[in-house]
């Protein structure tokens, strides 16, 4: 058997161990880099390490890090009322809103995973506080950021389109653009409407003085049913431990609603929250304007702010969502033990070498949506649009549509948990079971993987554009 389809089945195993025995995947997975790196691959330590995303342990511990700060002292809470006041009250607004803010940060040359770190801590501490439903307001999250993501001056959009140039194919900016915003938003809509949107929508604006100081966040047994059991925030972001042990349902209700009658005002500006805020946009600035690693900032930011108001920020790094780096860590890892054997190699040039282009075409796309759920997207793209040069010489599938169909495939399925977008959704979603959101997430990334490829195949490919 060789050491790529080994190190597949390997793979195979620790998802079943991960779903059956209720085991940390990220724990499964680094035991697995190191037997089959040891074993099959002969990697030694350092082999084996080199697949570790140092970069992206360092944006989830950082992020969570500031934005756990931000709950301590309030800023989160006042987020909210603020965004309550900017569409008059209507709650079924913010995930749209959300969507808008993060697809426009990427569409002006946001990293993807930079406007989701930014936007995911701000919009699901707004849907634990009123209800939504933390999957929908995620997928919101991270359906804006790459439905922005093509556009001829994000970062996305130049790695396609400078790939498309040094390969000699024809190619269409705006069509790739258009084609990745059009295929996020019309999920961004499903989702909405499968998800409890349109019980939002139907509910009254919420009174302005419901969001304010204490006792002001509604009643979440009113609250539409989006059947995540979602266990109700108090206003202050904290959860009892009756919360903990019900997953939000029965008597956990009303501990929550007597802890928000003590709550403190949240529409009255402290100097903690006037400094986190400027912290929040520095962070915003110096991953936009100035090119900085998002993660290493927000340590950095959430270092000074602890220093200053040690009594909020007291037990914010026990609030670092350490089981979810743990995961992502881990998962990442052997995907670089699998790049250095060159499983992923091996299989894209598999499927390339069929004789049948839109088979290969389809086949293509499928391989970019189920590597990118756990790895880089970019990277796929950058590897599977030379894949696909052979076939689209030949004449008979159009080049423009094939790199459309690609883009969007490996990068719509980044709601996965295992990918950088999905793991900081997880990461920052406060009040949840946080195993059964992320059986959710997986669930949804699987429905995404699965279908949108085919989709896109069929809308993009088949008709032979470009």
């Amino acid at each position: 058997m060789s050491p790529e389809l080994i190190s597949i089945l390997v793979l195979v195993v620790v998802f079943v161990i991960a779903t059956t025995r209720s085991v940390n995947m990220g724990a499964l997975a680094f035991a697995a880099a190191f037997a089959v790196g040891e074993l099959v691959a002969d990697l030694d330590a350092d082999g084996i390490f080199a697949g570790f995303p140092g970069d992206l342990f360092v944006v989830l511990v950082g992020v969570t890090y500031l934005f756990a700060i931000a709950r301590a002292n309030g800023t989160t809470d006042w987020l909210v009322h603020a965004s309550i006041r900017l569409v008059r009250g209507r709650v079924a607004l913010i995930p749209w809103v959300m969507f808008a803010i993060t697809g426009a940060l990427t569409a002006i040359g946001a990293v993807s995973p930079a406007a989701v770190a930014i936007v995911a801590p701000i919009a699901l501490s707004f849907a634990a506080r009123y209800g939504i439903s933390p999957l929908l307001m995620g997928a919101m999250v991270v359906h804006g950021a790459q439905g922005g993501g093509f556009s001829p001056i994000s970062i996305y959009g130049t790695i396609v389109n400078g790939i498309v140039e040094r390969e000699h194919l024809p190619g269409n900016e705006v069509f790739l653009f258009l084609a990745s915003l059009i295929v996020n938003l019309v999920i961004a809509g499903v989702m909405f409407v499968l998800f409890g949107g349109l019980k939002l929508w139907a509910q009254d604006a919420v009174p302005l003085d419901e969001a304010a100081g204490s006792g002001g966040a509604p009643d979440k047994r009113d609250a539409p049913d989006d059947g995540t059991g979602t266990a109700p925030a108090s206003s202050s972001g904290a959860v009892t431990s009756s919360d903990t042990a019900t997953g939000g349902t029965g008597p956990a209700t009303a501990t929550a609603v007597a802890t928000r009658t003590e709550s403190p005002d949240t529409t009255r500006l402290t100097p903690a929250r006037i400094a986190t805020l400027t912290a929040l946009v520095a962070l915003v600035v110096a991953v936009l304007a100035f090119d900085l690693d998002a993660g290493l900032t927000s340590i950095t930011l959430a270092v000074i702010l602890s220093a200053a108001w040690p009594e909020d920020s007291r037990k914010a790094v026990g609030q670092i969502a350490w089981s979810t780096v743990l995961l992502i860590c881990g998962v990442l890892t052997y995907v670089g033990v699998l790049e250095e054997i060159g499983t992923i190699k091996w299989a894209g040039e598999g499927v390339g070498g069929i004789g049948v282009p839109l088979l290969a075409a389809v086949l293509l796309c499928y391989i970019g949506a189920i590597v990118s759920a756990f790895a880089s997207s970019v990277g796929i793209m950058g590897a599977l649009i030379p894949l696909a040069v052979p076939f689209l010489a030949q004449g008979e599938i159009g080049a423009v549509g094939m790199v459309a169909a690609l883009a969007v495939s490996a990068t719509v399925v980044d709601v996965s948990p295992f990918s950088t977008n999905g793991a900081l959704v997880l990461a920052a979603a406060p009040d949840v079971d946080r195993e059964r959101f992320f059986r959710q997430l997986m669930i949804y990334g699987g429905i995404v993987v699965a279908v949108v490829p085919a989709v896109v195949w069929l809308v993009l490919v088949v008709p032979g554009f470009g």
